[in-house]
């Protein structure tokens, strides 16, 4: 066997891990004033192109199990961003809606993706392209066409 396919930097996951650790980091300082965390933040973005959404559907959008989205949504329940209602149709299925402050902070955040993205030293061409990638990416996986399976060794 080659063991260098075992090393870290012939590896397709620990950059995008790095970098979307990296990444991540650089929203806090701008979302701390705000009083959100990076994935209250995504939620909103969400919320703000589509309100009245299930859980389901947001957990999609998100790429978030129910796991996580449960706590984070009461969190921002509490906070007076969103409120979660019973759908009237379905009662197990619970509907995402922004309230008045949740709208209100969609001015508050205009200048984040500007302020984060000053901090990524990428010219026009290569965002676009490393945008188009990683949704390659995100497709593939959401697919579950590659279902890894152990080996019969």
């Amino acid at each position: 066997m080659n063991d260098d396919f075992l090393k870290l930097d012939k590896q397709l996951c620990f950059p995008l891990y790095a970098c979307s650790r990296q990444v991540i980091r650089l929203y806090k300082p701008v979302l701390d004033p705000l009083g959100l965390t990076y994935t209250q933040y995504i939620t909103l973005m969400v919320l703000w192109e589509t309100d009245h959404i299930s859980v389901k559907e947001l957990g999609e959008r998100l790429f978030l199990d129910s796991g996580t989205l449960t706590p984070l949504l009461k969190k921002m329940e509490n906070q007076g961003l969103v409120r979660r209602v019973r759908s009237l149709e379905d009662e197990r299925v619970v509907v995402i809606h922004l309230t008045e402050e949740g709208k209100k902070m969609k001015d508050k955040a205009a200048e984040v993706p500007r302020r984060v993205v000053s901090c990524l030293h990428l010219d026009q061409e290569d965002a676009k392209n490393l945008h188009r990638i990683l949704h390659l990416i995100l497709e593939d996986t959401r697919s579950d066409t590659c279902l890894l399976e152990e080996s019969a060794e």
